[in-house]
């Protein structure tokens, strides 16, 4: 039986509110399905404008088989392209990140104006028409500080979620914010298992002490579950909204993309161990409101988020294989901090850099699980875990339509 066949016979079969079948995270024929369907289609956050300010600044990203830069130009247009030279196929910029006023592939100098034209290509034949040879585009966008990009051919409407996103971040000023520190870790388990991880915190109390000290392990605390009969919850909206922030839990119909002010416990303003800030510069200038708790953003396939008063730190996930996916955190914190004088890395990151780890070891112990020929999916709870289960019911409606379009095209081309 073809990959195709047997995912979608596994989802039909499949009882709700259940995990998902072994393949699901294991199989290499599912994980290429998984990267056709979803992250060749979908809208993925990728990074930052801060970390691209200044005209000529790049960085590049691996995304499955996709190596991509993305710049700004010296107009200040942000730009993404396949990092792929027309002429015979390297990488034209081999660092992570950069500054340049071109692009130059190093194997035969040919190079890129940062629009993507080519400029100069040596030792070609006289008619050649540079024209025809620029880098391929990737379809971007930025919103509120986000860069975001999409592999598809035709990308979706990206409108929907700028307009539900925008009105919340932006105020935080993260266009003119500062990556103060950034760090990735390669958790040896399939992409859905990161984020089933995430999705809820029944786990927290036996696994995360130092994050439950300032955030609420409640199942209400992402908004999926009760958050508008959350007494605390709604007294935080209520307080945000007197401020001029935006706060009530707001979901897109499909269920992909989702944002909400959280509070934290007690007096907690920041995730340190003590629940007060990391950094004594508030992280907008905008903001003059206290104790605003944590705004939360989800964007499946690629990224969870949190923005505090005194900094933001955001969460990239990449998949590597059916069995690895990359976890890429960045703190950033307002552009005039001073290192040493208004926060130490040390104290800015230390909770979630411990949260991480704790979450690798439990995500490949997870994996090394369902790996054995004994794995059946379990039940889920729906007390606790309804934000895994949210997750999971979006990846299989999301998921389930394409392959059965992969048939519907395979009979047209046939016939």
């Amino acid at each position: 039986m073809d990959a195709r066949n047997e995912m979608l016979g596994l989802i039909r079969s499949r009882r709700d509110g259940f995990g998902l079948p072994q393949p699901f995270y294991t199989d290499a024929e599912f994980f290429r399905l998984d990267m056709e369907l979803i992250w060749r289609r979908d809208w993925l956050f990728i990074g930052h404008d801060c970390e691209i300010a200044e005209p000529g600044s790049y960085f590049t990203v691996q995304i499955g088989d996709f190596p991509v830069v993305v710049a700004r130009d010296l107009k200040g247009t942000i730009r993404a392209f396949h990092n792929t030279c027309r002429h015979r196929g390297s990488r034209v910029c081999t660092q992570e990140r950069g500054s340049a006023v071109r692009l130059v592939c190093p194997y035969h100098q040919w190079s890129y104006d940062l629009d993507g034209r080519l400029l100069f290509a040596r030792q070609m034949s006289r008619d050649f028409d540079k024209t025809l040879y620029g880098l391929k585009a990737i379809a971007c966008e930025s919103v509120a500080g986000y860069i975001f990009l999409s592999l598809a051919e035709e990308p979706q409407d990206f409108a929907p979620f700028r307009k539900l996103m925008e009105p919340y971040f932006a105020p935080h000023r993260l266009t003119e914010a500062k990556i103060a520190h950034e760090e990735t870790i390669i958790e040896k388990g399939n992409w859905k298992l990161v984020w089933e991880n995430n999705r809820e915190c029944y786990h927290c109390a036996g696994n995360h002490p130092e994050l439950c000290k300032t955030f609420p392990e409640a199942p209400s605390a992402t908004g999926v579950q009760s958050a508008e009969s959350d007494p605390d919850m709604l007294a935080l909206w209520e307080r945000c909204e007197d401020a001029g922030l935006p706060a009530r839990f707001r979901i897109d119909p499909a269920g992909q993309y989702r944002t909400t002010r959280t509070p934290l416990l007690g007096d907690a303003v920041s995730y340190t161990l003590d629940g007060k800030p990391a950094v004594q510069r508030r992280l907008s200038d905008s903001v003059s409101a206290d104790r605003i708790g944590t705004l939360m953003l989800y964007h499946y396939p690629t990224t969870w988020d949190h923005v505090l008063i005194d900094h933001a730190t955001t969460f990239r996930v990449l998949p590597i294989s059916a069995t690895e996916t990359a976890l890429t955190t960045k703190w950033l914190v307002h552009k005039d901090a001073v290192e040493g004088v208004d926060y130490t890395v040390e104290d800015l990151a230390h909770v979630w850099t411990e949260t991480n780890a704790q979450d690798r070891r439990i995500v490949e112990e997870n994996a090394r699980g369902i790996h054995s020929p004994a794995y059946e999916p379990g039940p889920y709870s729906p007390i606790a875990e309804g934000a895994v289960i949210q997750f999971v019911d979006w990846y299989v409606r999301t998921i389930e339509p394409r392959l059965e379009g992969m048939g519907r095209k395979a009979l047209s081309l046939a016939s």
